[in-house]
């Protein structure tokens, strides 16, 4: 389903954005990111999110690409409720290579990554929710499937939360990435195998 931003809002605008045919193109500004804390002590939350605010359990969905250079360069999806409580998901690339990349923050940040060997240009990215958790789940263009990457708790008191694509260049500015569709709707399953 092509991107319509009617009713989303962005946090930290980008330096460059648009929509067209369909699709956001976007541009990082300069040392951007999202993380609370955890190992490296610092408190970061200007990377850029376009969220659409939502009620309760869903499933969202979004396939995107990105230009990864940098360690760091980060584009997916977000789930947030404040600065404090959100997850972030998607390619992250380190150690030279591409890898999926799920944040959960919950007051303090968390971080689970593996790379992906295979060659491939588009990631989408599923998280459901139901209650208390958040299955996030992924594939190539290359891939038929989805493949499970996490399970991860996310308080159920938190029921109004902002849903939508993420990105952010920790390292530089300039960071591009292309969102190619965007959906929320009520959740699929409740099923993980």
């Amino acid at each position: 389903m092509p991107i319509d931003i009617n009713d989303m809002h962005w946090l930290n605008l980008p330096p460059a954005w648009e929509v067209n045919n369909g699709r956001l193109l976007v541009r990082s500004g300069d040392q951007t990111d999202f993380w609370q804390g955890t190992y490296y002590g610092f408190h970061r939350d200007d990377g850029h999110f376009l969220g659409r605010q939502w009620h309760g359990d869903f499933t969202a969905e979004i396939t995107f690409i990105g230009h990864y250079h940098e360690l760091y360069d980060q584009a997916g999806l977000m789930v947030r409720h404040d600065a404090e409580h959100w997850m972030k998901c998607g390619i992250e690339y380190t150690d030279g290579a591409k890898h999926f990349s799920v944040v959960v923050t919950n007051d303090n940040s968390d971080w689970s990554a593996f790379r992906l060997d295979h060659e491939f240009d588009a990631l989408s990215v599923r998280v459901t929710r139901n209650g208390d958790a958040l299955f996030i789940q992924y594939r190539t263009d290359k891939m038929t499937e989805w493949r499970m990457a996490r399970l991860a708790w996310f308080d159920p008191a938190l029921e109004e939360v902002f849903i939508g694509p993420a990105f952010c260049s920790p390292q530089r500015d300039g960071f591009e990435a292309e969102f190619l569709d965007f959906s929320v709707t009520d959740p699929v399953s409740r099923e993980i195998h």
